[in-house]
């Protein structure tokens, strides 16, 4: 879904450094794997193909946020005053 993004942190060294992978056109959608010590982030559309792919080594990696785009309510619905 469009807003849908991953932030990647990896040690590159001593020093943190912050990649993101962001679903930018409406119908796409981000998707992480993990295979053989590696961790696949892709941008994919409907059709399944990939757009954008970005690869870490896991040992690597510090920290991976997923971050869902918000939902849109129903048309109708309010929030409730709390």
């Amino acid at each position: 879904m469009k807003g849908d993004r991953v932030e990647i942190v990896i040690d590159a060294g001593g020093t943190p450094r912050t990649y993101e992978v962001i679903a930018t056109k409406a119908g796409r959608r981000v998707e992480v794997a993990n295979r053989r010590g590696l961790v696949e982030v892709s941008e994919v559309t409907r059709s399944g193909t990939a757009v954008r792919t970005a690869r870490f080594m896991s040992s690597r990696i510090l920290a991976l946020v997923e971050h869902p785009a918000d939902q849109p309510r129903p048309a109708g619905q309010r929030r409730s005053a709390a």
